[in-house]
């Protein structure tokens, strides 16, 4: 028998609840909101700065566009595979355990760049990635669930929205950091006046001092990442977090397993969420090889991806602010129209129209993960750590999909289209699925007669 913890906030009268709005953020638990939502931008940087890494170790290490993706699949197995077991320790003990846990991995991934610059052996990255992402996977399972329990259960869902979108805050530093001291600086992406990369036509000899430095360059902003999580380590370790009304009871951990799995909205989820991060991560991952393809460089394909992080920030804040008038499920579904329309325009438009409706799919990806990950948890509520643990593992769409896409930009042509259009193919399947998903909890949400 295995422990399960159940948050069991104080019973209020029918009076009370009718007569006092439902704060987003109830005072008492300002401070611990704060110190977790920094969390959010602390992981956001890690998969942001990481992204433009498939084209860096592309070029270093002259592989081809589907072994560089391996990055990404790396970074997002760490997830799939530490999710349960870091639910199952967050049932056994608490929160700030497993965020401490999951720092402490975290700072151990970065670090581990240090040595895997020294022996420049791909693989070696992929390792320190890999266990990077066990952090990450502790993180996310304790603070997406922590932040929805934080006040009244009315508003768990904006507030999580609120507090993802501090993600994107720490995505864009990442991507700043990726694109100013690692891609820019990167000897081996210098192109001669034809457009052709300098660093294929050298010697052997040439090309090693060249992947030496460049291997130096991607590692430091990873060592000082490490750093900064161990000072996090600190401050949280020192602050003492608030007791919460919660009951720890008996519970068979089989019959949680299969009241999530009979849980047809809570499924429905999981595959959404698969498909969500799937398309994210194309579409931030492959922006910058589908910018080469019109002549841009590396550095400058990823302003575009700056850009797009920028719409993505500010329409999580405009759709946190449109919940209150429309339901989560209907945007969903609206937004995901939306990103099946504009990686459309990608695939069949192509040219900087194409790479412009790329940016503008950020602005329909922004609600997606947390809206998801609020309306999959909404009837789980006795079995939270375990729900939130399944939606973690659902960041493996990460880690499947952009090797596949990958694949099909290495076949260079597909008739008379570039294939980096129609790898984008990829992320419109992705949306369609997570319109379907919406539609289906907003009829849901009408026979129930919450909507």
């Amino acid at each position: 028998m295995s422990q399960q913890i159940i948050d069991q906030p104080k019973p209020k009268s029918a009076a009370s609840v009718a007569s006092s709005p439902a704060k987003v953020v109830d005072k008492k638990f300002l401070v611990p909101f704060i110190l977790i939502t920094t969390l959010f931008a602390l992981w956001g940087f890690a998969n942001d700065i990481t992204n433009p890494m498939v084209s860096a170790f592309q070029t270093v290490m002259e592989i081809s566009t589907f072994k560089a993706s391996l990055v990404q699949f790396a970074f997002y197995g760490g997830y799939f595979t530490m999710a349960i077991p870091a639910a199952l320790f967050v049932r056994k003990y608490s929160y700030k355990t497993g965020v401490m846990i999951g720092l402490g991995l975290y700072a151990t991934g970065a670090l581990l760049f240090v040595p895997a610059a020294h022996y420049e052996v791909f693989a070696f990255f992929l390792v320190a990635y890999y266990i990077l992402t066990f952090g990450l996977a502790f993180l996310e399972t304790t603070a997406n669930p922590f932040i929805l329990s934080l006040g009244d259960q009315r508003t768990s869902t904006q507030r999580l929205n609120l507090a993802q979108a501090f993600n994107p805050l720490g995505s864009l530093t990442g991507m700043f950091v990726a694109q100013t001291f690692i891609l820019s600086q990167l000897g081996s992406a210098e192109k001669n006046k034809q457009g052709q990369l300098i660093f294929s036509t050298l010697d052997e000899a040439q090309k090693q001092l060249i992947r030496t430095n460049d291997l130096a360059i991607i590692r430091n902003p990873y060592l000082l990442l490490g750093l900064v999580v161990i000072v996090m380590i600190i401050c949280i370790g020192l602050y003492k977090f608030p007791k919460q009304n919660r009951a720890i009871t008996q519970e068979n951990l089989s019959a949680s397993f299969k009241r999530l799995w009979h849980n047809l909205n809570y499924r429905y989820g999981v595959v959404a969420q698969i498909f969500y991060v799937g398309a994210q991560i194309m579409c931030w991952t492959f922006i910058i090889q589908y910018a080469e393809n019109l002549g841009l460089t590396k550095a400058e394909g990823l302003q575009f991806n700056i850009i797009a992080m920028f719409l993505f920030l500010g329409s999580r804040f405009i759709s946190t602010f449109l919940m209150r008038y429309v339901s989560g499920s209907k945007l969903l579904m609206y937004f995901a129209i939306g990103g099946v329309f504009s990686t459309l325009v990608a695939v069949f438009v192509g040219g900087f129209t194409g790479l412009y409706a790329i940016i503008a799919t950020s602005a329909f990806m922004s609600l997606m993960f947390p809206t998801i990950y609020g309306m999959a948890l909404e009837q789980v509520r006795d079995d939270r750590e375990l729900g939130a643990a399944g939606l973690v593992m659902a960041i493996v769409g990460g880690a499947l999909m952009p090797p596949m896409q990958g694949a099909i930009i290495d076949l260079k042509t597909i008739g008379v289209f570039p294939a980096v259009n129609i790898s984008f193919l990829l992320p419109t399947i992705c949306f369609v699925v997570i319109s379907l998903y919406g539609a289906y909890s907003t009829k849901l949400n009408q026979k129930n007669g919450t909507l």
